[in-house]
């Protein structure tokens, strides 16, 4: 992580990784992760940038649209797949309430 945001380093390359890899426009994205009325377009590309930090639930929108692991979105030592979707494939436990 860099030493001024709590963001890791590489979390905005890695979604502009997973947009242009899917061939989405910063609208089409939105509606992908099904924030669309949540948060404006411009702020894809904040969050494509580094300039606003990204809330947890979209990131893990991200990688769900991705096909990935959260862990592969904020560890900076780790790559994304070279094909995405990727194949995560655990769907975890669901929490009984």
């Amino acid at each position: 992580m860099d030493g001024e945001g709590l963001q890791p380093a590489r979390l905005p390359e890695k979604l502009r990784q997973i947009r242009k890899a899917l061939g989405l426009t910063p609208a089409q994205m939105l509606k992908r992760l099904g924030v669309e009325g949540l948060i404006e377009r411009e702020t894809i590309a904040d969050y494509e940038w580094g300039r606003s930090d990204l809330p947890l639930k979209v990131l893990l929108q991200y990688a769900r649209v991705a096909r990935v692991f959260v862990e592969d979105l904020i560890d900076d030592e780790l790559d994304l797949p070279e094909k995405l979707p990727g194949t995560a494939k655990h769907e975890g436990i669901k929490h009984q309430s």
